[in-house]
Parts: C-alpha cells; structure tokens; sequence
C-alpha cells in the first residue's frame, strides 16, 4: 500500500499539460485550416470589444446620472 501511495504522490501535477512542440503543431494545423478567415475573425472582434467598452461607458453614465 506503502508503495502505491508512493507511485502516485511522485507523478508529475501537470503531466497533461501539452509541450511547446505539441502547440506548435496545433498552431500550424489551425492556421492551415483557418488561416484565411482569421484576419476579418479578429476584426470583427475587435469591433465588437470596442462596441461593448462604449456600452459600458454609456451604461456607467446612465448609472451615474440615476444616482443624482
């Protein structure tokens, strides 16, 4: 029992995190595959953060304005 516990308490906590070459190989094979719709993906969420920060600001001064 002694040296069961032992096995287990020895075993690396992040034996499942992948390697650097592991994500390299994702990364080509994402960027193969959906290389091309990458650039208007991330536009498209950029102007979607910058929409929602301005909706916050507008709801902060509606809020704000409220309190008064």
């Amino acid at each position: 029992m002694n040296n069961l516990l032992w096995k287990i308490a020895s075993q690396p906590i992040f034996a499942w995190v992948p390697g650097w070459m592991e994500m390299a190989i994702v990364l080509v094979i994402v960027m193969l595959l959906f290389g091309n719709r990458l650039p208007g993906t991330m536009r498209s969420l950029g102007q979607s953060l910058v929409q929602f920060k301005k909706g916050m600001k507008e709801g902060d001064e509606e809020g704000s304005d409220k309190l008064q």
